[in-house]
């Protein structure tokens, strides 16, 4: 799996003119599914996200996490995480996972989230969807369980 993570003053998702989900201050999570991803893979990266600590304390240093600071999550789906412009020009995206698959787990993602205490918002899975956000910092992370999972994490 795959999440560009982005710290928010606001983050709002419209489809078709309606808004789906927004939060205030929080983490806007981009995510992406790729076809190798299992339930174990969404755990990991779940975990990781709701426990970032990179909101600023009273220092100004990033040791403050979602639940330290009343945030929330908007959570995205993003197949294109996974297009490949390794050959030419345009993308290709075999790498991705397939429409069931990857909703399953991203729901699951969200649902896991929640668990955690943390208010997650999503868009709508599948959609054209519009995406606006108010960058804090900017602070922006790039995860991916291929690289930074090890052993029996």
């Amino acid at each position: 799996m795959r999440a560009v993570v982005q710290r928010v003053r606001e983050a709002a998702v419209t489809v078709e003119g309606a808004a789906v989900g927004a939060i205030g201050v929080g983490l806007l999570v981009l995510l992406g599914v790729s076809e190798s991803d299992t339930e174990r893979e969404m755990r990991w990266l779940a975990d990781k996200v709701a426990g970032l600590r990179i909101f600023p304390d009273q220092d100004d240093k990033m040791s403050r996490s979602l639940s330290d600071v009343d945030g929330s999550l908007l959570v995205v789906s993003q197949f294109t995480l996974y297009g490949s412009v390794r050959r030419g020009l345009r993308p290709d995206f075999q790498r991705a996972a397939g429409r069931e698959a990857a909703e399953a787990l991203y729901e699951a993602f969200s649902a896991r989230c929640r668990s955690k205490g943390i208010r997650t918002e999503t868009g709508a899975f599948g959609a054209h969807m519009m995406v606006s956000l108010v960058n804090w910092g900017p602070v922006t992370l790039i995860l991916d369980t291929d690289e930074v999972m090890v052993g029996g994490e």
